[in-house]
């Protein structure tokens, strides 16, 4: 069969994948603090013995972007975004610290601290759990103070302090559940140089209409290859019918 086809079932199924990735950004647009990921095309030969003849496609994601969304104001105390580069530090669903640009946080019945997802926000201890109290408060630096019920007014009381990271971009990557973490396996140090500010939240960093202009034209990629497997398959009949007569 003619290597056309093989060629062509490639590039439609890496297109497939890279309109997945583009789907998942535009499917999270309105997600809060999330990240875009990169996606892009690249050649590969085909390796083994003899020499090859034809070079294939593959799609893969080079990088996440870690622009900053826009921010908007909320209000509510207990929404915080980020200001400039860090994250604020997690613990995932499989029990390993992740970092987030998600501050939309809130207390659960149990007391603990956790962003609209349901994940444990860090402290410096671990977890943060909070009290029950009359009023919650985060300062710009990540401090939580709380009112004890029946306190005065002016009575805050300092508990824990929220883990705000900013590792080199270059040793983070996106995980699988969406959470950034180090290369290495390792977490990152508290740093006390982020800043965050209560009463606001950091939108999604995609931009619907490029995602919606790169969803047209992976659609256009893909009908092409088919259009170059359907060509194949009767160049194939026609070779086919060619040799019958010759026979």
């Amino acid at each position: 069969m003619d290597r056309m086809l093989y060629i062509s079932m490639n590039a439609a199924q890496q297109t497939m994948l890279a309109q997945a990735a583009n789907s998942n950004n535009l499917a999270n647009v309105n997600t809060t603090g999330f990240r875009a990921d990169f996606e892009q095309f690249r050649s590969m030969p085909v390796f083994g013995q003899g020499l090859p003849t034809r070079v294939y496609s593959m799609s893969e994601r080079p990088q996440t972007d870690y622009q900053q969304g826009s921010v908007q104001s909320t209000g509510r105390e207990l929404d915080v975004s980020v200001q400039g580069e860090g994250f604020i530090a997690v613990r995932g669903k499989d029990g390993r610290e992740g970092y987030t640009r998600a501050g939309d946080l809130h207390i659960t019945e149990a007391g603990q601290l956790v962003t609209g997802t349901g994940l444990a926000v860090m402290g410096e201890g671990g977890p943060i759990a909070i009290p029950p109290a009359e009023k919650v408060e985060i300062g710009a630096d990540g401090t939580i103070s709380i009112r004890p019920i029946g306190e005065q007014a002016n009575a805050l009381a300092i508990l824990d302090r929220i883990k705000l990271v900013k590792p080199d971009l270059k040793n983070v990557f996106k995980d699988s559940d969406g959470l950034m973490r180090l290369k290495d396996g390792s977490n990152a140090p508290l740093d006390a140089t982020i800043t965050i500010a209560s009463g606001t939240l950091e939108s999604s960093n995609v931009n619907a209409v490029s995602a919606l202009v790169n969803m047209i034209e992976l659609q256009r990629q893909y009908e092409m290859q088919v259009k170059m497997m359907k060509s194949a398959d009767e160049n194939g009949a026609a070779s086919a019918r060619l040799l019958q007569l010759g026979n």
